[in-house]
């Protein structure tokens, strides 16, 4: 069988087509933010923060594994605290609540730390009643962008609108998220999912260093 072909070249070819779609979806909008989820979000958030003529930042969102299986996700925690549990995964390996609470809060801090080596000493952006447009690389379970997304919500002063953008992602991820913001813009719903770094020719790892780069420019 021929392999099937990838969508995008990398980050940037899928960012410029996202903020395509996102500038659609806007319209004559002013005063936009643009979130980035690190590290490959914020690769595809700048291509999508210039077409729209937006502020590009990062917001610091850490996956929790399982212990024993962490690519398992059984949520996501802001470096703030907010959190996201996966209920069926949690129901299913039967934690208890003081391991469930160790490795949120194991995971918060190491959400803390990074935070505060991408970040530096930047003031946090400004959300009061702007529109948000959160961006990943692309989505699985969307544990992640989703502890992002309500954490905006409940956000005092809160931004206007909150848009979740993404160049790929699973049907009932989508329809998931759709349901928590205010529109979701997604390039590529396919019919089979496996993971997000197949939709990509490269889809190498961006480092820490480049997010700097991109936040600073």
């Amino acid at each position: 069988m021929r392999p099937r072909a990838r969508l995008w070249r990398d980050r940037r070819d899928a960012g410029e087509q996202l903020g395509a779609a996102v500038q659609e979806q806007l319209g004559d909008v002013e005063d936009v933010l643009v979130l980035g989820l690190p590290r490959g979000g914020v690769a595809v958030a700048a291509r999508v923060a210039a077409a729209v003529g937006g502020e590009l930042d990062v917001l610091v969102v850490r996956k929790v594994g399982v212990p024993w299986q962490p690519e398992l996700a059984l949520g996501a925690v802001t470096a703030s605290g907010h959190r996201v549990v996966n209920g069926e995964v949690a129901r299913r390996i039967h934690l208890g609540t003081a391991e469930v609470e160790d490795a949120f809060s194991r995971a918060q801090g190491a959400a803390e730390e990074r935070e505060r080596l991408l970040r530096g000493d930047r003031p946090p952006p400004r959300l009061r009643a702007r529109t948000v447009v959160l961006v990943d690389d692309g989505i699985a379970t969307g544990a992640t962008i989703r502890a992002a997304a309500e954490l905006l919500a409940s956000a005092e002063p809160g931004p206007g609108r909150v848009l979740v953008a993404v160049p790929v992602g699973p049907r009932d991820t989508v329809e998931d998220l759709a349901a928590t913001v205010d529109a979701v813009v997604v390039l590529r719903i396919p019919a089979s999912f496996n993971a997000v770094g197949e939709w990509y020719d490269d889809f190498a790892q961006v480092e820490d260093a480049d997010v700097r780069g991109l936040l600073g420019r």
